[in-house]
């Protein structure tokens, strides 16, 4: 097996998905919480409310999420470390930004990048408030949760795959 440079185009998932796996070592050993990135977008969101509504902090939910502790901070920083890594990475890899696929248009009735924009943004608070509702998200359940053999994110994984097939199917019109 080839070791994996910062300069191949992509890394084989298995190096990948064991050094993810890997991270959860130090995540639970030095602030006893497990990898996930949709709390960061509450703590976050949480002290940009605060700049226009200092009422905010008062709500039990936020004020978790606002607490100076290591655990709040530590998803925040997963998540630039996420989109700086990738940046990175692309550069690094030669990797060049490719067009827009064109099953795009035929799933959206149009070519319009408005459309792909709003499109990309419903989907994303979409899966952000579920996240939230499902008390952690994709990568909390998915690598943290079903590490820990939790039976919750078990399920959880499981309906992610089922909405997926559901909305392949329904929005790109092919099973």
């Amino acid at each position: 097996m080839r070791m994996c440079s910062l300069r191949q185009k992509a890394w084989s998932p298995y190096v990948a998905g064991i050094i993810i796996g890997l991270l959860q070592v130090p995540a639970f050993l030095l602030i006893s919480t497990a990898l996930g990135a949709s709390s960061s977008y509450v703590t976050v969101g949480g002290y940009i409310a605060a700049l226009f509504d200092p009422a905010v902090v008062g709500i039990d939910y936020v004020a978790k999420h606002m607490a100076a502790t290591g655990k709040n901070w530590w998803q925040v920083a997963l998540v630039v470390g996420v989109a700086l890594g990738a940046f990175l990475s692309m550069k690094l890899s030669g990797a060049k930004r490719q067009a827009i696929s064109p099953i795009w248009g035929r799933a959206l009735g149009t070519h319009s990048p408005v459309a792909r924009y709003a499109m990309a943004f419903g989907a994303g608070f979409l899966m952000l408030f579920g996240a939230r509702v499902a008390d952690g998200c994709t990568s909390g359940h998915g690598l943290s949760g079903m590490a820990q053999m939790a039976v919750s994110s078990t399920i959880a994984v499981a309906f992610m795959f089922v909405g997926g097939i559901a909305t392949a199917v329904l929005v790109l019109r092919r099973i």
